[in-house]
């Protein structure tokens, strides 16, 4: 029989070794003492109603901690925060990035990026990625020399040619696409289909309320084309840095669990992006990672390990990183999401 105030305390210690932030730990001890205080054939009872969280001091994660518990199972939080503080985060995230097979998120001279298609590739390569995605941007962002459909279709004639001297490395082709507005992408769905993968983006009107924010972006997640949410808070955290975005998070990671959307964990330094307060949403809500780095120059490519401590920070399961995947089975997975 496991002691559910214990497996609490236990994630607690865990997040303590790590030095997670103080009201994260907060919340499972304090989850622990109200176990300690209360019947557990009352625990029992509640878990099977799903009452739990009418217990002052008891969340929704706490409280299915409390449930796999009571069922005599290792919570699956705990499995997850176990490890972490047990080594280095370094030495942890460096054993994540040799897990990674390519990069799903990068720039290129056609549009903002200052080199071109092939010395990208080459660079990535060079890392040991067995593929890139390219993913310039679409053509509402003219300060980034976005892409026309007419661009678009002659760098796909491009790259294929580029692959063809570089195989077995690939160059899948992609976008980051803008997300309009109205929660539509912004590029001929046509041609969108015709991409390897769509990463959606938002880069206009990032201080818009939380109420119009939502609908947009979850209108953009439940596009077929659509297969990562790129930095989802646009923020920027160094120089005079910008604030995030404001959005309902559970209700938009939600939705990239539901409608098979990776949720980018984008590792340029400057945004660092989601932050891990929910990054842990995300992996809560069962959502799909991608560790990207948004690369605009062949040394930034470089950048993954600063995704991938977050991601282990996090508890990010890697089954659940679509980059950790090779080049075919990624593909097999946006095909089937686009239907």
């Amino acid at each position: 029989m496991r002691d559910p105030a214990a497996d609490l305390r236990r994630i607690a210690f865990c997040l303590e070794r790590a030095l997670e932030p103080s009201y994260r730990i907060k919340a499972f001890r304090t989850a622990a003492a109200t176990v300690d205080a209360s019947d557990r054939a009352d625990l029992e009872r509640r878990a099977l109603t799903g009452s739990l969280e009418d217990l002052k001091g008891i969340g929704k994660v706490t409280a299915q901690v409390i449930t796999e518990s009571l069922a005599g199972e290792e919570p699956n939080y705990l499995r997850r925060v176990e490890s972490i503080g047990l080594s280095p985060v370094a030495r942890q995230a460096d054993e994540l990035r040799q897990l990674l097979k390519g990069d799903c998120h990068v720039h290129s001279d056609w549009s903002d990026g200052g080199s071109p298609i092939e010395e990208m590739a080459v660079a990535a390569r060079d890392l040991g990625h067995e593929y890139m995605v390219l993913t310039d941007h679409s053509p509402r962002l003219t300060v980034a020399r976005g892409l026309s459909p007419e661009r678009l279709r002659e760098q796909l004639d491009v790259v294929a040619e580029i692959n063809e001297r570089m195989a077995p490395f690939r160059i899948l082709t992609g976008i980051e696409c803008d997300i309009n507005l109205d929660g539509s992408l912004d590029q001929e769905p046509d041609l969108l289909a015709r991409l390897d993968v769509v990463v959606a983006s938002v880069h206009n009107k990032l201080r818009m309320s939380a109420d119009e924010m939502t609908p947009r972006m979850v209108a953009a997640i439940s596009n077929p084309h659509t297969d990562i949410l790129g930095h989802c808070t646009g923020r920027l955290v160094t120089g005079r840095g910008r604030p995030e975005s404001e959005f309902d998070a559970e209700v938009v990671f939600a939705a990239c669990a539901q409608f098979d959307v990776a949720v980018e964990i984008n590792s340029r330094p400057e945004r660092l992006d989601p932050p891990k307060r929910l990054l842990r949403l995300a992996v809560e809500a069962g959502c799909k990672v991608s560790i990207d780095t948004d690369a605009h120059a062949p040394g930034q490519l470089s950048w993954q390990p600063l995704g991938c401590e977050r991601a282990v920070l996090c508890g990010v399961p890697p089954e659940s990183i679509v980059n950790a995947r090779s080049a075919d089975q990624l593909l097999s997975w946006t095909r089937a999401a686009a239907g």
